[in-house]
């Protein structure tokens, strides 16, 4: 009978420290669940300030190539070429 009861007790103990043991995991997941979503939204600003900051610097090669700047001469005629176009249907469904 004692050994019946020891083993209860050893199974006992072994479950109270796999409780406990879960307890901590389930606490740890939550604090990763919330510096992961933490971290999404700084990802998403940082992304917003990338795209801000490109067309900043998308703008300044536009503005430095009509300065007389050779170096982007090429790719400011083609988005004034693009944007003519764009303006040229645009008469064309206000004359329709």
């Amino acid at each position: 009978m004692s050994e019946l009861l020891e083993r209860v007790d050893a199974l006992q103990n072994v479950m109270s420290k796999l409780v406990h043991r879960y307890q901590k995991l389930q606490r740890d997941h939550e604090l990763l669940e919330a510096e992961n979503q933490k971290l999404k939204l700084e990802q998403q600003e940082l992304n917003e300030v990338l795209a801000n900051w490109e067309a900043k610097y998308s703008t300044l090669k536009a503005a430095n190539a009509m300065l007389g700047s050779n170096e982007y001469k090429r790719e400011t005629k083609l988005k004034i070429n693009a944007m003519m176009r764009e303006l040229d249907a645009c008469i064309a469904q206000l004359a329709d």
